[in-house]
């Protein structure tokens, strides 16, 4: 090791934990470990291990520090972000890119020198009289071919504590990998805090990904989605790595979907934030392997899938007892939860969509609150975040899948889309084939915005994959990749789409719960167990089939005009859709595969035709009998 780096780690570590670093033999984590010391300044430095009394003393140092207060219920905990500081920093999230590197005009980013000369000056001195934590974690399961180790500097120990919860420890993984190189590095620091011990300084909130030397820089934020690094930070960092090796790396949740005579069927699934990604996982009768974030790679098999985290970071709004008793029951026993952005009174949580009678009076996110309060600038604050969250560990789940942690993966049945759309997608449809699937219900995803982004909520936006947010490529490469990654495979995975917010006359079409029935004959469907309609669009379901199954699964009446509203083909909403979506990709996306342009196209001509059939809306029976 470098002499002075030598140094910096003896005069700032301890014995003990000098000897913690040393027994990880990696000059480039030496390196990292120790400039970012000199860098940051921190009075002292922990290096954690996968010990339970390091990670107890993490969880402790969160209370200490008054970032998280302990609740009225054993082991759950109450945590503040400021309230600016409540969502994920679209604006301030950017590549760092060398002169000549170029990722699109979709893509956010700044010239790599002048980023780093900016938060590197942000982070100076910005542990000054605090503790830096060294954290490591592993992603994906454990002793994997999925595994990619990972390790986080910060001096917020609710950031540490939270990635107990989300990650699967790293320490001695970490020493299997040596004096490899090929590890993710994160720096965050809170900066300056106020008085409510709150990152103060919101106007230079920056999180900036290198995306060559495979490190975030996150500063003056605490929010999770803006610090908690290996989540979706680190996420941009693995589409690169895996764009290089030649795997996907995906923002998608893996469940279980249980089907006839114990048949399991692993489904991915990929929703932008509050179109249903979660409550999709957790589905009642099925099994969950992962909520967020997913690694895909070829098999002898197939595809097989992980779940990168061990834990969810979850959006608490509407969660109840009736529709989601699992993650219900989880967080209102006792047990180690996070709550962050609540009410709390008495030590109790509330949040937007509880059941339960909720108080007049207690603290949130802006301080003391009472109903009628009001802000600097005369709107009422919420007694709650609409973005608000839970943090719980995978494994309190009663649902979890057996083969959460497998190593060799599960293997991929089928791949969801889904977005939040108010006039366009039928409640589920099938891809005709993996090209069109693909193009058609992934590259061509659109959602309605919404509270988990800072902005204009209600606005349509196109959110390729789900994963427009995190993509680190030109975006035409990163649609290729997904179009190559089954050349050759004899039966890969089935593509739908789903959409669980239909509007007519002010109201949805569909119920919370329909969804179970949607993923159960997507689940009949990959094994050919019941027909489909073929429709200009897709594959969608026969009416008797989902009479059938509403009854099955739900013990409800499905009625035929039902089916109707919900499954009329929209000619020209999906029209329109096309047109949207070719623009974007003629327009700005300039290495746009040529196929998608083909692909699209033919939808069109199968919409006009059926339009010249039987006109603008079309019932399913219509299309039944053609």
């Amino acid at each position: 090791m470098n002499d002075r780096y030598c140094d910096i780690l003896r005069d700032a570590l301890t014995p003990d934990n000098y000897q913690k670093l040393m027994d990880l033999p990696n000059p480039k984590l030496h390196k990292f470990v120790a400039e970012s010391i000199e860098l940051c300044k921190p009075e002292s430095v922990i290096i954690c291990t996968d010990s339970p009394d390091d990670i107890a003393r993490v969880r402790q140092l969160a209370i200490d520090n008054n970032e998280e207060t302990p609740l009225a219920i054993e082991g759950h905990t109450i945590h503040f972000d400021g309230p600016a500081d409540l969502a994920r920093d679209k604006d301030s999230t950017k590549y760092l890119l060398p002169p000549g590197v170029d990722l699109g005009s979709r893509l956010n980013s700044t010239d790599k020198q002048k980023g780093l000369e900016e938060i590197t000056g942000y982070l100076r001195n910005s542990m000054a009289g605090r503790i830096m934590l060294v954290r490591f974690f592993c992603l994906g399961p454990l002793n994997s071919e999925f595994s990619i180790s990972g390790v986080q500097l910060t001096d917020s120990a609710y950031v540490a504590h939270s990635e107990d919860l989300l990650y699967r420890p790293g320490y001695e993984q970490f020493k299997s990998i040596g004096n490899s190189s090929a590890f993710f590095r994160v720096l965050h620091s809170a900066g300056r805090l106020d008085e409510n011990n709150v990152s103060a300084d919101i106007h230079k909130r920056r999180v900036y990904i290198d995306l060559d030397d495979e490190i975030v820089y996150t500063v003056n934020t605490q929010y999770g989605g803006n610090t908690i690094g290996f989540k979706k930070l680190a996420l941009r960092l693995a589409i690169r790595k895996a764009d290089r090796e030649g795997w996907l790396a995906e923002h998608m949740f893996i469940m279980g979907v249980h089907g006839p005579k114990d048949r399991v069927t692993y489904f991915t699934g990929a929703f932008p934030s509050f179109c249903g990604k979660t409550s999709t996982s957790m589905i009642d009768g099925e099994t969950i392997v992962g909520d967020d974030i997913a690694y895909l790679r070829r098999s002898s098999d197939g595809i097989r899938t992980v779940n990168v985290e061990s834990g969810i970071f979850g959006v608490i709004k509407d969660v109840n007892p009736h529709d989601d008793p699992v993650i219900f029951k989880a967080i209102t026993t006792p047990g180690e939860v996070i709550f962050s952005n609540v009410l709390v009174n008495n030590g109790i949580p509330y949040w937007l969509g509880d059941p339960r009678t909720v108080p007049d009076r207690g603290v949130n996110y802006a301080g003391e609150w009472h109903a009628g309060k009001k802000d600097a600038d005369g709107k009422e604050i919420p007694f709650a975040h609409t973005n608000a969250r839970y943090t719980i560990r995978l494994s309190t789940l009663s649902n979890l899948d057996k083969n959460a942690d497998a190593p060799e993966g599960v293997p991929v049945g089928g791949i969801i889309y889904g977005g939040r759309d108010s006039d366009t997608w039928v409640p589920v449809q099938q891809s005709f084939d993996w090209t069109h699937g693909v193009i058609t219900m992934g590259a061509a995803l659109e959602s309605e915005t919404t509270a988990a982004t800072l902005g204009q909520a209600g606005v349509r936006s196109f959110q390729p994959m789900s994963n427009l947010d995190f993509v680190s490529l030109p975006l035409g490469r990163y649609v290729q990749n997904h179009l190559d990654f089954a050349d050759g495979m004899e039966t890969p995975p089935v593509i739908f789409a789903v959409n669980y917010f239909q509007v007519d006359d002010g109201s949805y079409l569909t119920g919370m719960t329909d969804k179970n029935v949607w993923i159960k004959w997507a689940e009949l469907r990959i094994h050919n167990d019941v027909d489909c309609i073929p429709t200009p669009t897709g594959c969608i379901p026969k009416y008797d089939d989902l009479k059938r199954l509403f009854k099955q699964v739900l013990n409800a009446d499905y009625t035929r005009d039902q089916y109707i509203r919900q499954f009329t083909l929209r000619v020209p909403e999906n029209l329109k859709k096309a047109g949207r979506i070719e623009e974007i990709y003629r327009t700005q996306v300039s290495d746009t595969p040529d196929i998608l342009f083909q692909v699209l196209e033919e939808q069109r001509n199968r919409l006009e035709e059926a339009r010249n059939a039987w006109g603008d809306y079309i019932s399913p029976f219509d299309l039944d009998k053609a």
